[in-house]
């Protein structure tokens, strides 16, 4: 028996370790692809590759070639939709091997422009039973039929490529998750910061406005001056949210500063009598996502009261004994209904508020009720 040339094997070898590490570098489905259609026809010394990914229906999704120029892909028209040979790999997961694809009785012809072909290997890429695609090579270099080294070399390939696509459909999904959580969180800061300011510049706006009609420009000026303050408090604010950092105010001045220079603003744009008393007074030693989610939840517990309770005095508390963090935001406001079922899917800043909490390793309670106010507790322990 002839043994085989051990020169031509660790050339095969070579070939195919390099194909392997150039799709397993890959993570982007579509580069993940055209690696593998390079490496099968650079593995096998092929004039012609191909690749296809199956939809629902058992048709090509996606098609993806090696050896066909541009101007024969124009000449050639729409890719093929699963007909004929193609198609039986996306059935049967078992390679197919002919020395002539035109003798076959499944063969359905191909555009005049297309290039002749004969030689035909075609090998599935299944994982776990699932036919994610094939791979498709076309006239070998030396003999009218690919051999069964080829075959056995395009099997290896096809089952690291099942692996490698898998893997970089996974990425595609975990990157898609993490841009929708990204806006997500770019639309609860807006909410939370953002908006609050703009809601209250529109006030203050509306209160220079009625002043300047009737007649009192000293008390007009005052109040355009805090629309001055708030627009850029927003900018601020919405330059923090674009740039991924902590709030302007918590990140210079310290959490209780900040949270007194809000109220500060606040009460000058609001009738509604807003008290702020705290058992620290500077910087209070928390970390940086607890201070964060105490502003932000103070935040977004005062716009409520605000705009929506109907309140007319607003009290905010904050305790930070050794063991937690405690944040109250309680306001004589008309309430509701403070149904657990229900307050945090329907209504974005108790959703936001519970979100926080959750990130920050706490929990919100809502106490309230029509008639009785509403209470807004946050809890986040220390350690």
């Amino acid at each position: 028996m002839a043994q085989p040339d051990p020169t031509v094997c660790r050339d095969d070898l070579d070939a195919l370790s390099r194909a392997l590490l150039a799709v397993t570098e890959q993570t982007a489905t579509r580069e993940v692809m055209q690696m593998i259609v390079e490496s099968a026809r650079t593995l096998v010394r092929s004039d012609y590759s191909a690749l296809g990914l199956p939809d629902e229906r058992g048709r090509f999704a996606e098609f993806y070639a090696s050896g066909v120029s541009d101007e024969q892909w124009r000449e050639i028209g729409p890719v093929p939709r699963a007909h004929g040979l193609l198609s039986v790999m996306m059935r049967e997961a078992a390679p197919y091997r002919t020395s002539d694809v035109k003798t076959d009785e499944r063969f359905s012809g191909w555009p005049s422009a297309h290039p002749d072909m004969r030689g035909f290997l075609g090998v599935p890429i299944v994982d776990g039973g699932e036919i994610l695609g094939a791979v498709y090579v076309a006239n070998g270099p030396d003999a009218p039929e690919f051999s069964a080294d080829d075959e056995r070399l395009l099997g290896i390939l096809a089952a690291h490529a099942a692996i490698a696509l898998t893997r970089a459909r996974m990425f595609e999904r975990d990157r898609e998750l993490t841009l929708a959580e990204e806006r997500s969180r770019i639309a609860r800061d807006l909410h939370d910061a953002v908006a609050q300011k703009l809601f209250s510049l529109r006030l203050t706006v509306g209160a220079a406005e009625a002043l300047a009609l009737k007649g009192d420009p000293e008390r007009a000026r005052e109040q355009f001056t805090r629309v001055k303050e708030l627009a850029g408090s927003a900018l601020d604010e919405l330059r923090a949210v674009v740039t991924e950092l902590r709030p302007p105010a918590v990140r210079e001045d310290g959490l209780v500063p900040a949270l007194r220079k809000h109220v500060a603003v606040i009460s000058r744009a609001h009738t509604v009598a807003v008290r702020f008393d705290s058992d620290c007074d500077g910087r209070c030693e928390l970390g940086s996502a607890v201070e964060d989610a105490v502003f932000r939840v103070a935040q977004e517990a005062l716009h409520n009261a605000l705009r929506h309770a109907d309140a007319t005095t607003v009290d905010i508390t904050l305790r930070t004994p050794e063991e937690a963090v405690v944040l109250e935001v309680a306001d004589d406001g008309k309430g509701f209904v403070a149904d657990p079922a229900k307050a945090g899917g329907h209504h974005l800043g108790i959703t936001s508020m519970r979100e926080r909490a959750r990130q920050a390793g706490g929990r919100l309670r809502v106490e309230s009720d029509t008639g009785a106010g509403t209470t807004i507790r946050l809890e986040i322990p220390r350690d």
